[in-house]
């Protein structure tokens, strides 16, 4: 029993030491990963704040392409008034600061029509519009960008129309080129995390890099990421050009997602490694204690033939010198409990034969040579009322009744020879259930399991070994079960078997 005890302490011990390794595992696994959170929100930070800064950038170079813009436009206005005024010049001085200010124009691609759409005059125009005539189709379609520019003088009315210039034209390609560039650059250096940026209504992306699992052309996919990237961290704004506020949201990286559920993941494979271990120890513990348990019996089956045979011959010898019946009644009777003994042992190790018996009559059987052996101070008792005479079980009768045997003698051991056993026989669904209760001193719940294992014994003398056999004969050879139903200390013990009951039993 102390061995047990022994046992489970360590077991508790052990129990709470791999505790405290998991607890501590978890603890700074989770500091681990909340530092490393803290990190990934400062590089986000600095990585935003530095993407801020070159929007700023690009943000004033298109303010300066506006500015250029619009001192085109003033340009343009201007050579229009210098024409207007060449029109109607009262002087060869004023005629050539007119003509001055039409020539300074090197740049802006300008077309000057009359009020029917034709061509009067172009400058700084593509080769291929040099001699156009009409101001229609695909010249009209590149030059009309822009409102045209009226010249009005003597009651008649001419235009102006100019687009970009070319240096122009090619700034604003760099511009754009820069916009592209710099959003895609958001995207791919965004710190290694999943990352979408959205306009100011938070619906629409205008980039994102890193987010898996996304249809971008549906929204409510859409909505869903971006609710989940809030409430991981909060967004940050920043102002584009051609965008204005826009919002970045960003969630962990995968590297700090794996790193916060690593260690669930290897708990998992270190708990399924060590279940598998358990279980194949076990099995290897039981197959050995199995061959030890066959042995064991087969060696006493072996050591008791030898005295049996020897007690045969001195009970013909007894014969022979005209010993009183009754003397070798009860010998013959000793030898056949031991050759029963004997053949019990042999059995186990084997699968035994079992046949459909009245458990009622097996019990009987047992209980009254159990009667005989025992202080008339303890009483046996089978209550029969609650089934019938005809109740079958699969039973190896001589197994059976060894089980009876041990647990009636182990209460009669609890109740120190003085008290009272009864034996319940009844149906409950599918199952025979014999409970055996005695008067004994009880024992406490922790115990309930304990008294089945091997050595477990409150006596000075014994193994230890009577109810480990019989949960052994009824779980592994009759399929059944044999617990502990119920004690009270000083009060007694409820010892239950239950075994599937034959199909003719079933059906009554």
């Amino acid at each position: 029993m102390n061995i047990y005890r022994r046992k489970q302490k360590w077991k508790m011990i052990l129990l709470g030491v791999a505790a405290a390794i998991v607890v501590a595992s978890l603890w700074y696994t989770d500091t681990i990963v909340k530092e490393i959170a803290l990190q990934e929100r400062q590089k986000v930070s600095l990585w935003a704040d530095a993407i801020q800064k070159r929007a700023n950038l690009a943000k004033y170079m298109e303010e300066f392409f506006d500015e250029i813009k619009e001192e085109e436009r003033k340009r343009v206005e201007l050579w229009a008034e210098a024409t207007r005024r060449i029109l109607v010049a009262e002087s060869k001085e004023e005629l050539n600061f007119y003509v001055n200010i039409i020539e300074s124009n090197t740049n802006i691609p300008v077309i000057h029509v009359d009020n029917d759409m034709n061509i009067i005059t172009g400058r700084n125009l593509p080769e291929k519009y040099e001699n156009a005539e009409n101001f229609e189709g695909i010249i009209k379609d590149e030059f009309a960008v822009y409102p045209p520019i009226s010249i009005s003088y003597n009651g008649h009315t001419e235009y102006l129309y100019y687009k970009d210039s070319k240096l122009f034209t090619e700034l604003r390609d760099v511009l754009q080129n820069l916009i592209e560039s710099f959003i895609e650059e958001i995207v791919v250096s965004s710190a290694n995390v999943p990352v979408i940026i959205t306009d100011s209504t938070k619906t629409n992306i205008i980039a994102h890099g890193g987010v898996k699992d996304i249809d971008i052309n549906d929204q409510v996919s859409i909505n869903q990421t971006i609710v989940k990237m809030k409430d991981k961290n909060p967004p940050i704004s920043i102002n584009l050009p051609t965008h204005g506020t826009c919002h970045v949201f960003y969630t962990n990286s995968f590297l700090l997602t794996q790193l916060k559920y690593y260690p669930i993941v290897q708990f998992l494979i270190i708990g399924l490694f060590l279940l598998v271990a358990y279980i194949l120890f076990s099995m290897a513990r039981n197959a050995e204690q199995n061959q030890v348990w066959v042995g064991m019996a087969k060696e006493t089956a072996h050591q008791l033939g030898t005295p049996l045979s020897s007690l045969l011959a001195w009970v013909e010898l007894l014969k022979i010198k005209n010993v009183g019946e009754d003397t070798i009644s009860e010998v013959k009777k000793d030898i056949s409990r031991l050759e029963n003994i004997t053949e019990r042992f042999s059995k186990i190790g084997a699968t035994p034969v079992l046949y459909h018996n009245n458990v009622l009559a097996v019990i009987s059987n047992a209980v009254e040579y159990l009667k005989t052996r025992l202080s008339k101070n303890t009483k046996i008792i089978v209550n029969r009322s609650h089934v019938n005479e005809e109740i079958e079980v699969p039973l190896n009768v001589n197994l059976f009744e060894w089980v009876i045997e041990n647990i009636c003698k182990n209460a009669v051991d609890a109740m120190g020879g003085n008290g009272s056993i009864v034996i319940d026989v009844f149906q409950q669904n599918q199952y025979v259930v014999v409970d055996i209760t005695d008067s004994g001193k009880g024992i406490s719940k922790q115990k309930f399991k304990e008294v089945f294992k091997p050595g477990f014994t409150n006596k000075k003398r014994g193994w230890g070994l009577g109810l480990t056999l019989s949960k052994r004969i009824i779980e592994n050879y009759h399929k059944g079960k044999l617990f502990v139903k119920s004690s009270e200390i000083n009060k007694g013990t409820t010892v239950r078997i239950m075994l599937k009951a034959s199909k003719k039993t079933k059906n009554n």
